[in-house]
């Protein structure tokens, strides 16, 4: 042979022998191929994994799992069966089967070789039933799955809801679920639905000519096992929150308390709200909680935006003092309110006149604030008073208000702080003036705040000069938080003014000043309670009732704010609400002589008085 034979032939040997390796290896040794080739002839049976359980800050289960049953249905692989012995086993009528198979008859071609979910939720015993005659039944089977179970009512609102995935939910989420699959879709179900699903497994069969199951697909060694989802340590007070829920019970509104030390919270109210007896079977209730004129699914807590009324006073006070407008010592006239102009005054209630700073949050003097917001916009430091304002709203801002604070429980709100240009733009770039804006002076007018964001002021006051964001769940094994929520956030005041405050606030529980409090009925023997009432005006009816309040003074365990729409006088019913709580927490137990207040509270019912849309 001459060369380029030899050449040619050794070329060949060579592609022969890449070729003869690569089947060896494709057909031997890398079975892949084998089994893509094989997947028309296999059937994947999907493990459902236990969902994380859900606990409160000292241990009590608060979300558990318990074992749910459904029949399952592989539409091509069903024989004529007895529908009426079926229907029988399984507790439900034979029309109803009658309709399931006719649907799937119609969707035969969309639905192929899949296998749908027939009924859900089936009782123990019929599943029990159908077990033992599933053999007659070629095509259907049982799965065992685990659903949600509630040990402790610790509030719908608050843990949120699982339920099956929708179309939109599963184009969201790609890849990630398919039709049949669960996930958290609101509260901390939704928000660490990460977390709390797990990773679903699954076991291969395969299937013959006949489209029969026969046997495990290499003896399970392909199976993939679930994984459970991860335990999730909240920082909710499980019996606190409860408590919180009685309290409001046929009240619309909202409580929260935050542990100033650490910014977790540890009860989280919106009323009303969801009961925990609906969630495991969200969808039958659905359409009825829809249509609630109350809107129990709305969480209050973080989506409404309320005037925070008198309880602003302080915020505009630590400004006054930071901008050095004010000093503790100054006093201010006032009566019943702060005239000015035209014959139009700001009204307040009758108290002793002057009043210096301590005494006017003690008795929430609507005039003494009306004066130290003018010297805060007419400062002449500022050009004007649109400076004057953007730096008033920059302070405001730093205490985390106008903008969502930052937690962990979705759907958070980031209410309203009104701007200069907003005004400039309403009235014209001169057109406004202080007393265009004189409502702001006590928390009234475009100002709009959530709940938390007002339980967040008190922890702020309570800390003395800063706050953690509040947060609902807590560093446990496998589950780290952002590390923000460690981090102290400093408003831009300085922190000898807030003791100024405290100050104040105490001396409204308990007394002390020239001119009395506003709230005495929050008054805890040894336990130092500050509080500060508010009074928010309320375009659609009555005054809604504010208070806030935190204990001890000089050891600040928990700080609270309550808001109750329609409810009048902040002292009316937000404070002993905010109070019982304090009590409850800091105690244990109501003191006999306060029983009487609870029972007040407990049996009150003010849904009556809130404008329904």
């Amino acid at each position: 042979m001459n060369n380029r034979t030899t050449k040619l032939l050794i070329g060949l040997g060579v592609a022969a022998g890449i070729l003869i390796t690569k089947l060896f290896v494709i057909q031997i040794l890398n079975d892949k191929y084998k089994r893509d080739a094989s997947n028309n002839s296999m059937v994947y049976e999907t493990i459902y994994p236990t969902r994380g359980i859900i606990y409160d800050r000292n241990g009590k289960i608060i979300v558990g799992n318990t074992v749910s049953y459904d029949i399952l249905v592989t539409p091509r692989e069903v024989k004529p069966f007895d529908t009426l012995q079926l229907a029988e086993s399984l507790g439900v009528s034979a029309d109803l089967i009658r309709e399931k198979m006719a649907e799937y008859r119609k969707n035969r071609s969309r639905i192929g070789y899949q296998t749908v979910v027939m009924l859900k939720k089936i009782p123990p015993e019929n599943y029990m039933q159908f077990a033992e005659l599933q053999y007659k039944f070629p095509g259907f089977r049982g799965q065992m799955r685990s659903i949600r179970s509630y040990p402790f009512n610790a509030g719908g609102n608050l843990l949120g809801y699982v339920s099956e995935v929708d179309a939109d939910f599963i184009k969201k989420h790609p890849g990630e679920y398919r039709s049949g699959d669960y996930a958290g879709k609101t509260g901390i179900e939704a928000a660490r639905e990460q977390d709390l699903r797990g990773e679903k497994g699954y076991h291969i069969y395969l299937r013959d000519s006949h489209n029969q199951i026969q046997n495990a697909y290499m003896d399970g060694e392909m199976d993939k096992e679930a994984v459970p989802g991860k335990d999730i340590v909240t920082t909710i007070d499980a019996e606190l929150q409860q408590y919180g829920q009685e309290l409001m019970q046929n009240k619309v509104g909202s409580v929260v308390a935050i542990e100033p030390a650490t910014g977790e919270i540890l009860a989280m109210v919106s009323s009303p709200g969801i009961d925990v007896d609906v969630l495991a079977d969200i969808s039958q209730h659905y359409s009825e909680i829809a249509k609630n004129p109350y809107k129990p699914m709305f969480n209050r807590t973080v989506q409404a935006s309320y005037p925070p009324g008198s309880v602003f006073k302080l915020v505009n006070g630590l400004i006054g003092l930071q901008e050095g407008v004010l000093k503790p010592s100054d006093r201010y006239p006032c009566s019943r309110g702060f005239p000015y102009g035209n014959g139009r005054r700001l009204g307040c209630h009758g108290h002793a006149s002057p009043l210096a700073l301590l005494d006017a949050i003690a008795t929430s003097c609507n005039g003494y604030f009306c004066y130290v917001f003018r010297n805060i916009l007419d400062n002449k430091k500022y050009e004007n008073i649109q400076e004057s304002f953007d730096v008033w709203r920059d302070y405001v801002s730093s205490f985390g208000f106008g903008h969502k604070l930052g937690s962990d429980f979705p759907a958070e709100l980031g209410g309203n702080i009104p701007t200069s240009n907003y005004y400039n733009k309403v009235y014209g770039k001169k057109g406004w003036k202080f007393t265009t804006i004189i409502s702001l002076s006590i928390g009234q007018g475009e100002i709009g705040v959530t709940p938390l964001q007002i339980a967040n002021l008190c922890a702020t006051v309570a800390n003395r000069g800063f706050y953690y964001i509040p947060h609902i769940i807590k560093d446990s094994p496998g589950i780290d938080i952002d590390p923000k929520y460690k981090e102290k956030v400093y408003p831009k005041v300085d922190a000898e003014y807030f003791d100024l405050a405290a100050q104040g606030m105490y001396m409204a529980v308990n007394g002390g000043g020239a001119a009395g409090g506003t709230a005495f009925a929050a008054a805890i023997p040894g336990k130092d309670v500050c509080g500060k009432t508010g009074t928010a005006q309320n375009p659609r009816g009555a005054d809604n009732s504010v208070f806030i309040c935190f204990a001890p003074k000089d050891d600040p365990k928990i700080a609270v704010a309550a808001y109750i729409e329609n409810a009048g006088f902040g002292a009316t019913w937000a404070c002993p609400i905010a109070s019982l709580l304090v009590e409850k927490y800091l105690t244990g137990s109501i003191r006999e002589e306060r029983k009487y207040v609870e029972d007040r509270v407990l049996q009150g019912d003010l849904m009556s008085r809130v404008k329904k849309d």
